[in-house]
């Protein structure tokens, strides 16, 4: 299907704050947005939107978002994109990412390596989750200081995406992973991934919709499990949540707007969650929660 892209350049924190407002207005109706560092001296970003069906609807919506959202109205450009792969799009040109001793990087740059790195490599492809976005370098940080300091047994990445959490914790601790993710495409570039990480022998993937899988009940209760995802899906997992975790286990969540962070941590206190801490990061918040 035919796509429209609309793209615009912003600076600073302006750059960052339509890249935000914008993706918290798309986020219902599952529009891609990207935004690529053109000039990192200048602090100078492109952003864009991807549309299909009608682009004048979405054309006015992004411009009433910039209008609230910048002090300075900002030129909006429109192309047509035919059967563009929007997700190949939006990494090109990304760098390396650190997260504590994390490094993740695309094939390209595995030269950029030093000693002491636990690299991870994804490439750009049909799955989220490169390290790039505030919730993937969230969970990255806040996995580093949980899992060392906990020692989990075993643990779940739910929404796997590309497993890039899931093979961080294979790396760092060297214990059962099961990682699923409701997309089946998702799913296959996840178990590609894990084998090009040579972690397989820690890591399962399985296309799963919540947690009605069998597997869920095979290999938990999990002492740790991870869930980038979004808000409203984890609020409504917060039962289920509760019934998979083991006893002094503990929850990594992230996928939320820092606006939507009381909901989350009151959703999982109905069911004997406490909030150990939060990490921010680019708008968003990744949760330590423990029950």
């Amino acid at each position: 299907m035919t796509q429209t892209r609309f793209h615009f350049i912003a600076a600073g924190d302006d750059a960052r704050r339509a890249y935000r407002e914008l993706e918290a207005a798309f986020e219902d109706d599952g529009l891609p947005l990207a935004i690529v560092e053109l000039d990192e001296k200048r602090d100078l970003h492109e952003i864009s939107v991807y549309a299909e069906g009608d682009p004048e609807a979405v054309k006015a919506k992004i411009a009433e978002i910039l209008q609230h959202a910048l002090p300075s109205p900002l030129p909006v450009e429109q192309e047509i994109l035919p059967d563009i792969d929007w997700v190949t799009k939006s990494l090109e040109g990304l760098q390396p990412v650190r997260s504590r001793r994390f490094l993740v990087h695309g094939s390209h740059d595995r030269t950029r390596k030093r000693i002491g790195d636990i690299g991870i490599e994804i490439d750009a492809g049909q799955a989220f989750g490169t390290g790039h976005h505030g919730t993937t370098s969230g969970c990255l940080d806040m996995l580093w200081q949980v899992a060392r300091r906990e020692r989990p047994r075993n643990a779940l990445d739910l929404g796997t995406g590309s497993a890039v959490l899931a093979i961080a914790l294979a790396k760092i601790a060297r214990i059962p992973i099961l990682a699923t993710d409701i997309d089946p495409i998702a799913t296959k570039v996840a178990a590609q991934n894990v084998r090009l990480n040579g972690v397989e022998a820690w890591v399962e993937t399985r296309c799963a919709a919540g947690f009605h899988d069998p597997a869920f009940r095979e290999r938990g209760p999990f002492g740790l499990i991870l869930a980038n995802i979004l808000a409203r899906p984890l609020m409504k997992l917060a039962p289920a949540m509760a019934l998979h975790l083991a006893p002094g286990g503990s929850l990594i969540l992230s996928g939320i707007l820092e606006r939507q962070r009381r909901a989350i941590v009151a959703a999982y206190a109905t069911q004997g969650f406490r909030h150990v801490s939060t990490l921010p990061r680019e708008g968003w918040v990744t949760l330590h929660m423990k029950r």
